[in-house]
């Protein structure tokens, strides 16, 4: 009895299994079925525009199971997107046959469908309108435009000027504030924000990367081309780069993702009719740092200026860069500034500080006399070594300003001239074209334009003062009113000895000043 007992606890157990897992094991299957796609479930519409012929909307027609999908068109005009947009306007200026290409995939399945369109005649007034003409310079400007970042944020404000109506049409109480917040050449805020909000870069906030190096050069002919240069170096963010641009990621610091891209030969297409035109880049094109998205919004556009947001939807992220014509992207002027600069050497640290340029280790700025008397019997001054470099010299730059030489142009300094440096010996010099291959007991003053880096001599004004007396401390004074007109220098250079040539010497400087 206990046997019979015993088997019948053991059915109603494994009855109980059957009856408590099956429906599980049948809803896992039936969920698995729902949410796999196959291609002849997939449809979409096509919509030909009052605008022209050669204008296209598709649209999903798809009875799917499922809303957890990405759907990728392929419009057969070289523009691919992929993202949540179930809808997508095609344009088509030029005729020919075109395979749309509407692929749906979830985690399970991918599944597409695919249809050939013919357009019968070209339509070049798609293409000249302001959008193209302003990106391109149109059918006329065969080289087009070539476009770079506004690293110097020179266009920030003329951007945030005129997107600043906009704010009022954002509905959403969260994103008010955050509303085309535009505050440099590159930034992001929150999605659908169309602004900055949480960061934008600081003139030439990414110079440590090549960025500023791209190019983008948009023309359209008998096709809408796009040609992008770079250094060799790709960014973007590193939950996308890889993932969704398939980029051969080597680094990741914080949120960035550094990867090789060498740019190249693309087309692209620009889509009306929404709150902003749309461009979108085909390949593996972006605008410099990719979003995860190739579509960007035309929120800005001038001739000159252009700002794009892309919706960086992995993320949830606006990002907005603004661009402007290759020659337009120089530095903002510096202000015109008479700044008195006045120094007697007499603190160890100097109020006015002088650069050293190839200066010898014995340099100093805060040195005791090696002669106190009258007209200079201060404690300390400024011992300067020439080295055998060719062009030996100390300076001293402003700071973001330019010298007003109208106002401003008498540099006054003592100077004391050892008789024991050699001035009779023959030099190497720097080459043939210099004269004088002696040490010199002379001082050379020269203002220089620091923007042109070692090429500032070119510009230079100089005055020399030449074969000074030794042994004795004399008042100099050059002047520069002849050079009152300039307005592009910033920098003062000093040179005992002479230039060009190896000799060595010691100097003495003190009671330096730049006044009227």
């Amino acid at each position: 009895m206990k046997k019979i007992i015993k088997h019948t606890v053991w059915m109603l157990v494994a009855l109980f299994a059957i009856v408590s897992c099956a429906p599980q094991e049948a809803d896992k299957y039936s969920l698995e079925a729902l949410n796999t796609i196959t291609d002849d479930q997939l449809s979409y519409s096509q919509a030909i525009s009052d605008q022209s012929d050669n204008v296209i909307t598709f649209k999903n027609t798809s009875q799917l199971s499922t809303t957890e999908y990405v759907i990728t068109w392929d419009l057969g005009n070289g523009v691919k997107k992929t993202g949540k947009d179930e809808s997508i306007v095609a344009q088509y200026p030029f005729k020919g046959d075109y395979t749309v290409t509407m692929t749906v995939a979830n985690n399970n399945t991918s599944a597409s469908k695919s249809a050939v369109i013919r357009i019968a005649d070209n339509d070049f007034r798609l293409l000249d309108v302001p959008v193209y003409n302003n990106l391109t310079g149109g059918s006329s400007d065969p080289d087009g435009k070539t476009w770079v970042f506004d690293q110097y944020n020179n266009f920030t404000k003329e951007v945030v000027d005129a997107v600043s109506p906009f704010k009022e049409k954002i509905e959403d109480p969260n994103l008010k504030s955050a509303a085309f917040d535009i505050k440099g050449h590159m930034g992001l805020g929150p999605q659908n924000s169309y602004g900055q909000n949480w960061w934008g870069a600081a003139p030439e906030d990414k110079k440590a990367w090549t960025m500023y190096d791209y190019k983008f050069t948009f023309k359209q002919s008998s096709s809408l081309d796009l040609k992008i240069e770079t250094k060799g170096d790709g960014y973007g963010r590193k939950a996308s780069a890889s993932s969704v641009g398939k980029f051969d990621v080597e680094e990741e610091i914080a949120d960035d993702a550094f990867f090789p891209y060498n740019g190249g030969d693309y087309s692209f297409s620009i889509a009306e009719g929404g709150q902003f035109p749309q461009i979108t880049l085909t390949g593996n094109a972006f605008m410099g740092y990719y979003c995860g998205n190739q579509t960007y919004d035309i929120i800005y556009q001038t001739d000159k200026v252009m700002a794009l947001r892309v919706d960086n939807y992995t993320e949830k992220q606006d990002w907005v860069f603004i661009y402007c014509l290759q020659e337009l992207n120089v530095p903002k002027p510096k202000p015109l500034k008479a700044v008195p600069l006045k120094e007697d050497f007499e603190k160890e640290t100097a109020s006015v500080v002088f650069s050293f340029d190839n200066m010898g280790e014995f340099a100093d700025s805060f040195y005791s006399n090696p002669h106190p008397t009258v007209p200079n019997a201060s404690k300390k001054v400024f011992l300067y070594e020439k080295t055998n470099a060719f062009y030996s010299n100390v300076f001293f730059m402003a700071e973001n300003y330019k010298f007003d030489l109208k106002k401003q142009n008498k540099i006054r300094v003592k100077v004391y001239i050892p008789s024991n440096n050699d001035y009779t010996t023959e030099n190497k010099t720097a080459g043939t074209w210099i004269s004088e291959s002696r040490l010199r007991p002379q001082l050379a003053v020269k203002l220089h334009n620091s923007s042109l880096g070692g090429d500032a001599y070119t510009t230079q004004t100089e005055i020399v003062k030449k074969d000074l007396q030794t042994d004795k401390w004399l008042q100099l004074e050059f002047d520069f009113s002849n050079a009152a007109d300039r307005q592009d220098y910033d920098k003062i250079v000093l040179q005992f000895g002479g230039e060009g040539h190896e000799g060595r010497g010691f100097f003495f400087f003190d009671d330096f000043e730049f006044a009227e």
